[in-house]
């Protein structure tokens, strides 16, 4: 949730996409922003249907049935997949686009909407299900081609969805110089709301969302929380979530319920977030220590954890630094 404290000139604008609440905050008149929140509206829906992998429409699902041959795709996706490959080898593998096939069979294999209204479908394997080496994934960039090996299945699904805050955030910045985007845990804040040093934004109980932890005080820039308690369900006798561990293939056991990255780009967020969350206590210092991230842990008893950097963001009194 993101705030401007007590400024009288920001106007909200909600709508439901990417199987999430979205936020659209910017500072002006009702008159002048509504044809703002219109164009950023459209871009967010426009981009998920290219971007989703619940559609046998989009570019990505088709990327992912012509795997084991070069495929063109947009200059958006390609430079999307550029930076994912990156993140991965910055992450040490922890961040694997290539887990679709793991994601489909924990049951996963439908939007989050769907799963919450009817239950899911596919009984998976209980057993390690091999995710693939994301490095083997080639890029062409001057035919602007893409060659994913047969059997490696695609979903971007929080890289994609961090990278379209921050366009919408740029479209928003079109019409009024503080303006913010809140995508379902994926947050981009563009300027400062006037007479405030500061955006507000609260860090929620994953063991409670309607309550919340700390607030933090973000200047422009995004903020991403990876979650295991968001997006759960029922596969068996197994409560499942949507965070795959590439190590094992299998949903992720952490002792973090969850991790709030701030960065200059809502990408790169979201990644760290989704890493750190991954690597739990054991893995934090070294994934960390060449990042300098600014991070914050919520552990099984609501206690804090948070990197050295992010103490001067965090507005609460009984944080442990990790």
């Amino acid at each position: 949730m993101v705030s401007s404290a007590p400024s009288r000139g920001m106007q909200y604008h909600e709508f439901r996409a990417m199987n999430t609440d979205i936020l659209l905050a910017a500072e002006g008149s009702p008159s002048q922003l509504g044809a703002a929140f219109e164009s950023a509206q459209t871009f967010v829906e426009q981009s998920e249907a290219r971007f989703t992998r619940f559609s046998d429409r989009s570019e990505l699902a088709r990327l992912n049935a012509g795997s084991g041959d070069w495929f063109r795709v947009s200059q958006d996706l390609f430079d999307l997949l550029l930076q994912a490959r990156r993140y991965n080898r910055e992450t040490g593998g922890l961040f694997n686009p290539g887990v679709l096939e793991a994601l489909e069979e924990a049951g996963y294999d439908r939007s989050m909407d769907e799963i919450r209204a009817r239950g899911v479908v596919r009984m998976g394997a209980q057993s390690q299900q091999r995710v693939p080496d994301f490095q083997s994934m080639r890029l062409d960039p001057i035919q602007r081609q893409v060659y994913i090996p047969a059997g490696m299945k695609i979903d971007l699904g929080g890289i994609a969805k961090g990278w379209i805050a921050e366009q919408a955030a740029g479209v928003l910045r079109h019409y009024a110089p503080a303006c913010a985007v809140s995508a379902g845990g994926d947050m981009f804040l563009s300027g400062l709301p006037s007479g405030e040093p500061a955006w507000q934004v609260a860090l929620e109980d994953p063991r409670k969302p309607e309550e919340n932890l700390a607030i933090l005080n973000v200047k422009a820039g995004a903020v991403a929380t990876s979650s295991l308690t968001k997006r759960r369900w029922q596969q068996g006798q197994r409560i499942q979530n949507h965070i795959i561990d590439p190590r094992s293939g299998q949903p992720v056991e952490s002792d973090w319920l969850s991790v709030t990255v701030v960065h200059p780009q809502a990408t790169g967020a979201e990644v760290f977030a989704k890493a750190l969350l991954i690597a739990g206590p054991a893995g934090w210092e070294s994934l960390n220590a060449g990042q300098e991230l600014i991070a914050i842990a919520v552990d099984r008893n609501g206690q804090l954890w948070g990197s050295e950097k992010s103490m001067e963001y965090l507005n609460v009194a009984n944080a442990i630094t990790a």
